[in-house]
């Protein structure tokens, strides 16, 4: 555990002692704090609206600002899971240290695990952006922080899984830009695979919808945290870092 905490140290550490970090904290903390902006508003006004109009509906300012907000918060963080990844094993590759790192007395799944928690620190470190503006909240209302929790241990959950990917396939290229472009046609891929049931009722189409990272993160959003979810996002977490192990093991003899 000692090895596996030591290599997860030294990955954070290369994320805030190199421009990646600060810029993905910039970019969550501009787009997020502007779309919960523009719902908080549209919430207000509606708000306004109702009180003029002489209606006194109850309105609840998860489901129309903070929820919205967290839900198009997943989206900009797809598009950065794979500027988190790209580097984990591509770069020790690029310099030449994986050869280094490979005859260490370390064992491979202490290395896949430590890197892995290094780039989920980064990844809850983006969560953590947003829930700053979402704490803002607090201040002036009285939100429900149970869905809150649940939308945000699903982001969680969705990112580990993404990240386990991408981890796996930063250990089959040098190239930095290979990474990344190969974990995002994935994890896109796993984000659209529900559309499919949209079009078609077949029983396949259901078969590849389970596969889809978005399906099993709306419950979360919701406010429902579904033992079925959990496991899903658990069981892709666990394929990711095992694969990841196993690539290391080939590199291994082949060196």
């Amino acid at each position: 555990m000692r090895n596996t905490l030591t290599i997860c140290a030294r990955e954070v550490k290369s994320y805030f002692t190199s421009p990646i970090a600060y810029l993905l904290l910039t970019i969550v903390a501009v787009l997020f704090g502007y779309f919960l902006y523009i719902y908080t508003q549209f919430f207000v006004m509606r708000g306004m609206e109702m009180q003029m109009g002489g209606q006194n509906q109850p309105m609840n300012v998860n489901d129309m600002a903070i929820i919205p907000a967290l839900n198009t918060a997943s989206v900009i963080i797809l598009f950065l899971i794979p500027m988190i990844s790209m580097r984990l094993f591509a770069e020790e590759n690029r310099q030449g240290t994986m050869e280094l790192l490979m005859t260490s007395p370390v064992r491979d799944y202490e290395i896949v695990l430590g890197k892995w928690l290094g780039a989920m620190v980064m990844y809850a470190s983006l969560l953590g952006v947003s829930m700053l503006g979402v704490g803002l909240l607090f201040g002036y209302g009285t939100p429900d922080w149970k869905p809150i929790a649940a939308a945000y241990l699903g982001m969680l959950l969705q990112g580990g899984c993404l990240l386990a990917i991408g981890t796996f396939i930063s250990t089959t290229t040098k190239n930095q830009i290979v990474a990344a472009g190969a974990t995002f046609a994935v994890c896109l891929l796993l984000w659209v695979l529900d559309s499919v049931s949209q079009f078609q009722q077949a029983g396949w189409t259901k078969v590849v919808a389970y596969a889809s990272v978005l399906s099993h993160l709306e419950p979360f959003l919701r406010g429902v945290i579904d033992t079925k979810d959990v496991i899903f996002y658990l069981t892709m977490i666990f394929l990711g870092l095992f694969l990841t192990t196993r690539s290391l093991e080939s590199l291994r003899w082949r060196s």
